[in-house]
C-alpha cells in the first residue's frame, strides 16, 4: 500500500504501517484524554488524563495489530502464502495468495472481526469488573471500557459488506460459494466497496457542513475505501482477462537490451539514444539478465559523474525485478509482486532473457478481452 513503511514482522511475515495509523491513534487518544475520561472520571489532573490516553491509544494500536495478525495466521494455517501485513486506519490489509475455496476465503475474512469482538468483550468485561473496586481503579477501568467499545465498533464497522473491509471479503466468499465464479464475486464486492465508500464520504461531508469537524475523518475513510475498492475491481478485471494466459503468451520479444558494463556516456550514445523504449533490460558479460535500466533516470545523473558510473550502477538489479519462466501463469506472477518489485516482468528461460511483459502488454490483453477477443499474445512492443 502506498504511504506505508516497514516496522517489523508479525507471525513471521513483514509488517508495514500506513501513515493513517498514527493519525488515528492520535485522534482517538486525544478524544479519550480530552473528552471521554474527564466526563467518565471527573476531578483528575491533566497529567493523569494524558497518561491514561497514551496508554489507551497504545492498547488500541495493539488491538489493530492483533486483528490483522489473525488474518495472517489463519491464512498461513490454510496453506496460503502471505506477502505482508499493512496496518491502516480502522483495520489493515493482508496481502496473500488467493484462497483455494470460498470456505477458506470466508475463514480468513472473519478471523479479524472475531478477534476484535473477543478483544472488545474481554476489555469491556475487565473494565466493568475493575470499576467495582476502590476509586483508584476508576481511570484504568474507564480506559478498558473505552477500549472495549472501540474494538466492538471496529469489528462492526469492518463487517460492512464492502471491499476492502472484512465484510467485503465475507460478501465475496459468500457470492463465490453461491455462484461458483470467483472473479464475479470479487467485482461485486469491489462495486459494493465503491458505493459504500462514497456514501460514507458524503455522510462525513454533510456532518462537517453541519458543524461537526469529525466528519472530515469519515470523508477520508470513505474516499480511501472507494479508491482501494476501485483498484480491486480493476485487479479482478485483469485477473479475468489473464485467465489461462502464460508469460510466453503476453511477452514482447525479441527484447532490445544493453550491456551492463558500459559506462554511462557510451550507454547513452550507443543504447539509450537508439532505444524506442524507456526501460532497457541489461545483460552481463555472459549474456544473462542483470537488471533493468530506466532511461529517464539517466538525465538525473550529473554529467560530471557519468564517466565513473556503469549502466548497472544506476539500474534496478535483477533481485529487485519481477522474473518469470515462459510457462508461468501470468496472473500468478502478478499476484506475487511485492513492494520493490513491479512491472516489467522479465521472462527468463535457462538464464537467457526471452521476453518482457510490460504494463502496455497487460493493458492490451485486458482491452482484447473486453472486446470479446479472448487472451493471446498482445504483439510485439515494450
Amino acid at each position: 500500500m502506498n504511504g506505508s513503511v516497514p516496522i517489523g514482522r508479525v507471525v513471521g511475515v513483514p509488517l508495514r504501517m500506513h501513515w493513517s495509523v498514527p493519525l488515528l491513534v492520535v485522534l482517538f487518544g486525544y478524544g479519550l484524554g480530552r473528552q471521554t475520561l474527564p466526563v467518565w472520571t471527573p476531578g483528575r489532573s491533566p497529567a493523569v488524563y494524558t497518561t491514561a490516553a497514551a496508554v489507551g491509544a497504545l492498547l488500541l494500536l495493539g488491538s489493530l495489530l492483533l486483528h490483522e495478525a489473525a488474518h495472517a495466521a489463519t491464512a498461513l494455517r490454510k496453506d496460503i502464502s502471505v506477502q505482508d501485513v499493512t496496518l491502516w486506519a480502522l483495520g489493515g490489509m493482508t496481502r496473500m495468495g488467493r484462497p483455494r475455496s470460498a470456505a477458506v476465503a470466508f475463514a480468513v475474512a472473519v478471523s479479524g472481526p472475531l478477534t476484535s469482538l473477543v478483544i472488545g468483550g474481554a476489555a469491556l468485561g475487565a473494565g466493568l469488573g475493575l470499576g467495582r473496586l476502590s476509586g483508584w481503579a476508576a481511570v484504568p477501568a474507564a480506559v478498558l471500557v473505552w477500549l472495549g467499545w472501540t474494538n466492538l465498533f471496529l469489528a462492526v464497522f469492518n463487517l460492512l459488506p464492502a471491499a476492502p473491509l472484512d465484510g467485503g471479503r465475507v460478501l465475496q466468499a459468500l457470492l463465490w460459494w453461491r455462484t461458483g465464479d470467483r472473479e464475479r464475486a470479487e467485482r461485486a464486492a469491489a462495486r459494493s466497496g465503491q458505493a459504500v465508500g462514497m456514501l460514507l464520504a458524503a455522510a462525513g461531508w454533510f456532518a462537517f457542513l453541519r458543524g461537526k469537524p469529525d466528519g472530515l475523518w469519515l470523508v477520508f475513510v470513505g474516499l480511501f475505501m472507494a479508491v482501494v475498492a476501485a483498484a480491486e475491481r480493476r485487479t479482478a478485471e485483469v485477473r479475468t482477462a489473464l485467465e489461462g494466459v502464460r508469460a510466453r503468451d503476453a511477452m514482447s520479444g525479441p527484447v532490445a537490451t544493453g550491456p551492463d558494463w558500459l559506462d554511462l556516456p557510451r550507454f547513452i550514445g550507443e543504447v539509450a539514444a537508439e532505444s524506442r523504449h524507456s526501460l532497457v533490460p541489461l545483460l552481463d558479460f555472459d549474456g544473462r539478465p542483470s537488471g533493468v535500466l530506466d532511461v529517464r533516470r539517466l538525465a538525473s545523473v550529473p554529467a560530471a559523474q557519468r564517466e565513473g558510473l556503469r549502466a548497472r550502477d544506476v539500474a534496478v538489479p535483477l533481485e529487485r525485478c519481477a522474473v518469470a519462466a515462459p510457462g508461468d501463469p501470468l496472473a500468478e506472477v502478478l499476484d506475487g509482486l511485492r513492494p520493490g518489485k513491479s512491472l516489467p516482468v522479465l521472462v527468463v528461460d535457462a538464464d537467457r532473457l526471452v521476453g518482457i511483459v510490460t504494463a502496455s502488454d497487460i493493458a492490451r490483453l485486458v482491452r482484447r478481452h473486453a472486446l470479446g477477443g479472448g487472451g493471446g499474445p498482445p504483439g510485439a512492443g515494450q
